[in-house]
């Protein structure tokens, strides 16, 4: 039988979907509704990536290969991102 993953969700006390909701949700409640967003996704992509980065980073004390399993992402994949977002 196979262990099952955990997720960060799974480690902390708020979800953070939730976070995410509200965040959302305050976002869309600031708008000018004659004025309809587009691209969201790329826009919270661009938004929530650096800021995800800078803090996995942070938290594996710089090292890449840490950061990338954390990440769930190749480390290839990840220095790809952090020369993009120009982060040490």
């Amino acid at each position: 039988m196979k262990k099952k993953k955990n997720s960060f969700d799974s480690y902390s006390k708020k979800p953070l979907k939730d976070e995410v909701r509200k965040a959302m949700n305050r976002y869309f409640t600031q708008l000018d509704q004659k004025n309809i967003p587009i691209d969201v996704y790329q826009l919270v992509l661009k938004e929530v990536e650096p800021p995800l980065l800078e803090s996995v980073m942070k938290f594996c004390n710089g090292n890449q290969s840490k950061a990338a399993k954390v990440l769930g992402i190749n480390r290839t994949t990840l220095r790809t991102k952090l020369n993009k977002y120009n982060i040490n």
